[in-house]
């Protein structure tokens, strides 16, 4: 799309791009970095279970060897001599086996993650396009690849004529030793020679990783029209709208409950209704509604404001009025400033006389609260 547009991909790929891509089994894979892996576990299981293979080989080779020649005749016998033999051998190298394993599980998941797509399984037109084909042959990431195959069969080519060279000796002593002892002392020669190239294959594998991630997010990088076509696409639909508008309330609301500790007073219905006010007298500005809400909201903000101290005040005639006249973050109306003012002068009055004395201190009346006719709403 970029090329028919004339547009350059600068745009960073969206989440639904990387989700689209990882459906369709697109994800970021490096196998200098699996093979790295299946190296340094085929040298560790060699170390470790070398001398547990000799053993079992050469008990294994004595038994063979040592079969009676009529019973070499018998199908049953050899079949179930032929069984014991294989799992003894599995035995003997499960160790071996699961290491590999494990070590090409966790080594191919480290970039990508775990990912299983069918839509990567299914036959497409596309891969016997031979034009296709050579524009994939001569891309970056063809030219990248040979780089990294060059780059690696020189580098074991020359480890491996090294090792060969410096433990000539070794080898050559393998024809002198019994079985059990050369099988032992192979694996050890075999382990130090993966080993030796595994460390020459972390400097390909410093290379790749960054590579492979750079490569695919390149990949997958946007043009702006795309950008705005996906969102258009995505956040029309009438489900993702109603998610979208759901997590907007639902932060709001966690905001607003963070808020409601710093309020002055909580005006409340005082069963239907609960408004929080905060004024700052250092601004000089008019109050400010900082948490409102109606039924269960009303009820989590009264909880919230006993737990931490905030005046309650019922005053149903001018909660309804502020419930209705403002949002969260509004300032107080001006035709309420007086009676919000009343109110405020209540709690500071109360805020400065002791705790012993504070019932001494009548709330203001109902009706003696200015609340212009404009601003009354009947009860429900």
């Amino acid at each position: 799309m970029a090329e028919e547009t004339g547009q350059e991909k600068t745009q960073e790929p969206t989440a639904k791009r990387i989700q689209d891509a990882r459906k369709k089994g697109d994800i970021a894979r490096s196998k200098e970095l699996t093979t790295l892996a299946l190296l340094m576990a085929s040298a560790a299981a060699a170390l470790m279970f070398g001398s547990h293979v000799g053993h079992t080989m050469m008990r294994m080779f004595s038994h063979n060897f040592s079969i009676r020649g009529d019973a070499v005749s018998d199908p049953a016998f050899m079949f179930l001599h032929l069984y014991e033999a294989l799992w003894e051998s599995f035995f003997s190298l499960w160790g071996f086996f699961l290491m590999v394993f494990l070590a090409s599980f966790f080594s191919s998941i480290a970039l990508g993650g775990w990912n299983f797509s069918g839509e990567s399984l299914q036959p497409k037109g596309s891969r016997l396009n031979p034009l296709a084909g050579i524009k994939r042959m001569f891309s970056m990431k063809s030219l990248v690849e040979l780089f990294k195959a060059i780059a690696k069969v020189l580098v074991v080519g020359s480890v491996s004529v090294l090792v060969v060279m410096v433990m000539r000796p070794e080898l050559m002593a393998l024809t002198a030793e019994n079985i059990e002892t050369s099988i032992e002392h192979a694996l050890e020669v075999l382990a130090w020679s993966f080993l030796l190239i595994s460390a020459t294959m972390i400097l390909v594998v410093l290379v790749d990783v960054p590579y492979q991630l750079y490569d695919y997010n390149k990949k997958l990088k946007m043009t702006m029209q795309e950008v705005k076509d996906e969102m258009k696409n995505t956040e029309g639909k009438p489900e993702v709208k109603g998610r979208i508008r759901q997590l907007q309330y639902e932060m709001s609301q966690r905001t607003m409950m963070k808020d409601v500790p710093n309020a002055d007073v909580v005006i409340t219905n005082p069963t239907h209704y609960a408004v929080a006010i905060k004024y700052d007298q250092s601004q000089g500005d008019a109050p400010v509604i900082i948490a409102r809400g109606a039924d269960f909201v009303a009820l989590k903000i009264r909880e919230i404001a006993q737990q931490n101290d905030v005046q309650i005040l019922s005053s149903p005639a001018l909660a309804r009025a502020l419930f209705y006249a403002t949002e969260v973050g509004d300032e107080v109306p001006t035709g309420l400033y007086t009676a919000v003012a009343q109110v405020l002068a209540y709690v500071y009055q109360l805020k400065n006389t002791p705790s012993y004395n504070q019932s001494s201190i009548p709330p203001p009346r109902e009706q003696d609260l200015e609340i212009p006719e404009t601003f009354r709403v009947d009860p429900d």
